[in-house]
């Protein structure tokens, strides 16, 4: 019969081996921003001005196509479809995108369909990382960069946009002013370089990279023999017609090592459709699907469905200033503005975006110092618990899209996201107001 020291010490060790059941190339990968600040929003009923989604009905006829799809006879729009991508779905993105870049884009081999940017980053990078290999990226960069790469064996060489020392003095800023230093970014290119990740525009600053810089980017892939993912998803939220979004495949000799990520979420302004898609060459696509046909293999018939019609329906309209691709701009525009002067009042320094719908601020003058960096803690994290937990206003800390070696960076600015409808910004500009004035 076994005694009570016996159990205890089964259970101890039991205990153990529960610890070590991750896998460990996801060790140190475990915390994400977004699970605890979603959580944390939710729980305190706070004005979530924070995460990127709208508060508010999509396009009128994304709801009616939804409608009519669900409504369509063909029953098998309630089965399996093509792994790499419905069919009316890629022959859609093909006649959409073929004129954008400047070439036919073949619908079966040039296209696949996965469920959202994040799996079309995962394939695109798990595809061609080995251990050992190193991938280039920017930061500020979207948070699942840097685990993807490391939970493929790979190693992230990390370079920051940095705003131009000026402009960090001025009330107001452009997206504009964070720049790369080009020497440095030459120096992390090496034998072992096998990805860059470039995302314009990107979030969360809003930068849209300049031809001049994206032609650089593409000389050093080209001199290094080096892939390109290029992360697209705001493509079609640009603010200023003198900095218009340039695809860095239609460069010269980059289509044959890039791929070009997109998103119906925010095409359409309905995240919860969650598909996306991935566009380059044949012999880069195939590897992205094996990737993809061992992981997710297919995604939902139905969705996949409704945003080609949806597509259809733009495409009709593509050149005119209808079309929700071209109109998109503006329904944000005021929203931006209204926000960027909110937080000036406030006494907080606005980052001001030329792309996507998010807005950077300082915040270091408006919280004074009574939130400081420690070795547990970035500042910009306690002050944004600060204001969720205190103020019921969620905002998301900058820090989150750095690696640790260049977190300090970042650490004076909070996040904003303006894709709200005007209520919800008009009761995040009051509780901002009244804490200024408290």
């Amino acid at each position: 019969m076994a005694s009570a020291s016996d159990d205890s010490s089964k259970t101890k060790n039991s205990d153990k081996k529960s610890d070590n059941l991750l896998a460990k190339r996801f060790i140190g990968l475990e915390k994400n921003i977004w699970i605890e600040f979603s959580a944390l929003a939710i729980a305190h009923k706070a004005v979530n001005v924070g995460q990127g989604f709208i508060d508010y009905a999509p396009p009128s006829y994304f709801i009616d196509l939804y409608k009519e799809t669900l409504d369509d006879p063909n029953i098998l729009l309630h089965q399996y479809t093509r792994g790499y991508g419905h069919r009316r779905l890629v022959e859609a993105i093909s006649n959409v995108y073929s004129p954008y870049f400047n070439r036919k884009i073949d619908p079966l081999n040039e296209i696949l369909v996965t469920g959202g940017a994040y799996p079309s980053l995962f394939n695109s990078i798990h595809a061609f990382i080995n251990p050992g290999d190193e991938a280039i990226l920017i930061e500020p960069f979207f948070d699942c960069y840097e685990p993807m790469v490391r939970s493929a064996g790979g190693t992230p060489r990390c370079i920051a946009l940095k705003p131009k020392p000026e402009s960090t003095k001025a009330d107001i800023s452009s997206s504009f002013d964070w720049v790369l230093d080009k020497n440095e970014l030459e120096s992390l290119f090496n034998s072992r370089t096998r990805l860059i990740i470039v995302n314009t525009p990107n979030n969360p600053v809003g930068k849209v990279f300049t031809l001049e810089e994206l032609e650089y980017i593409a000389s050093l892939c080209q001199k290094h023999n080096v892939i390109c993912i290029s992360d697209e998803v705001y493509e079609w939220i640009v603010y200023d017609e003198n900095k218009k979004h340039i695809r860095i495949a239609t460069l010269p000799n980059m289509w044959e090592r890039t791929l070009t990520i997109g998103s119906a979420g925010k095409t359409f302004s309905s995240t919860g459709i969650k598909l996306g898609w991935t566009i380059g060459p044949p012999h880069l696509i195939r590897s992205c699907q094996i990737v993809h046909q061992d992981c997710v293999y297919t995604c939902p018939t139905i969705s996949q469905e409704v945003v080609a019609r949806c597509f259809e329906y733009e495409l009709k309209r593509i050149n005119s200033p209808e079309c929700y691709f071209n109109s998109i701009s503006n329904e944000f525009l005021e929203k931006r503005d209204k926000l960027v002067q909110a937080l000036k009042e406030c006494g907080m320094k606005p980052v001001i975006p030329d792309g996507g719908y998010f807005v950077l601020a300082d915040y270091s003058q408006f919280a004074g110092d009574k939130f400081q960096s420690d070795a547990d803690d970035m500042k910009d994290f306690k002050f944004v618990r600060y204001l969720t937990k205190e103020k019921q206003l969620a905002t998301i800390p900058v820090t989150g899209f750095y690696t640790a070696e260049h977190r300090h960076l970042a650490e004076n600015y909070i996040r904003f996201c303006f894709a709200k409808k005007d209520e919800t910004l008009d009761k995040a500009i009051e509780i901002l107001r009244k804490l200024k004035t408290n």
